[in-house]
């Protein structure tokens, strides 16, 4: 989990660093691409249904379509705000999912620790919006950051359909197949409404590697180790290591991207922290 999180932390400077050569929605369509052949390939070698039953196809829908939007949303709104703010706005995934498993999930009630902890993370988001509006940047900054909420919704809601379908028994590899593959024509789409076609590749040899890295690395490989965590993983508690995910971005962010991050920024992000761990405690046995 140490890798996974710190790859996750990591990854929205580097989708920042190719944005003047790759728009968002062609970075998003193009990862999309590559990391549903490696997936297809991966599993029909191993002899696996890629469509799976038909139980499992509305769901798969679904999931792909909430995929897409997700990463559409998270790229796209990198283009305006700091990697820095939207890793704190992007993780704060788990408190959606806890909200939405208390409402969906009948097995999954969040204790008065558990609340609590939801509290102290969106004070921490309060924080980070008066941030934004201390630096002085204004709707730019704020239209970014509100686009980032909307991703972590995205990325809870496919967290609560998948642990609430028939894809919750499915094979990981396949819950990430309908992910992928149905994150081609949404992009697709959104590049069309948008205006945008194909790149001349005349672009860098970092932003290639960077396309590289998003496609096997983080789309294909850790999101497959993903998947399957969460399939076997109380929705309400995601990791013991997730408050790790933040702390990574925001010092990539800083280290990487050169980000000032100013007092209430590094409030924002200790309430969100301070609330990952509260989420994520386990109550004592006995």
């Amino acid at each position: 989990m140490l890798v996974l999180t710190a790859t996750w932390g990591i990854q929205l400077s580097l989708v920042k660093i190719a944005l003047p050569e790759l728009s968002a929605i062609m970075q998003s369509l193009i990862r999309a691409v590559l990391s549903t052949a490696l997936l297809s390939i991966y599993m029909i070698a191993r002899g696996e249904s890629l469509l799976g039953s038909p139980a499992e196809r509305p769901a798969g829908v679904i999931v792909g379509v909430l995929f897409a939007l997700e990463f559409l949303l998270l790229f796209v709104g990198l283009g305006h705000t700091t990697a820095a703010r939207g890793v704190v706005f992007f993780y704060t995934m788990p408190f959606f999912v806890a909200a939405g498993a208390w409402l969906f999930l009948k097995a999954e009630r969040l204790r008065p620790l558990q609340w609590l902890g939801l509290a102290v993370a969106f004070g921490g988001v309060a924080f980070a919006f008066a941030d934004g509006l201390r630096a002085g940047s204004g709707a730019p900054t704020l239209f970014g950051d509100t686009l980032m909420i909307g991703a972590a919704i995205a990325w809870a809601a496919t967290t609560i359909v998948l642990k609430s379908s028939p894809l919750a028994a499915a094979p990981a590899t396949r819950v990430l197949w309908y992910q992928l593959a149905l994150s081609i024509p949404v992009s697709a789409l959104a590049a069309a409404a948008a205006g945008e076609g194909m790149p001349a590749w005349q672009v860098s040899a970092t932003t290639l590697a960077i396309v590289v890295f998003q496609s096997v690395w983080v789309a294909f490989v850790t999101y497959l180790v993903w998947f399957a965590l969460i399939q076997r993983h109380s929705a309400s508690v995601l990791s013991t290591f997730s408050f790790l995910t933040p702390l990574f971005g925001v010092a990539a962010g800083h280290f990487i991207l050169g980000e000032t991050i100013g007092w209430t920024l590094g409030m924002a992000l200790g309430l969100v922290i301070a609330g990952l761990v509260l989420v994520n405690r386990r109550p004592r046995r006995g």
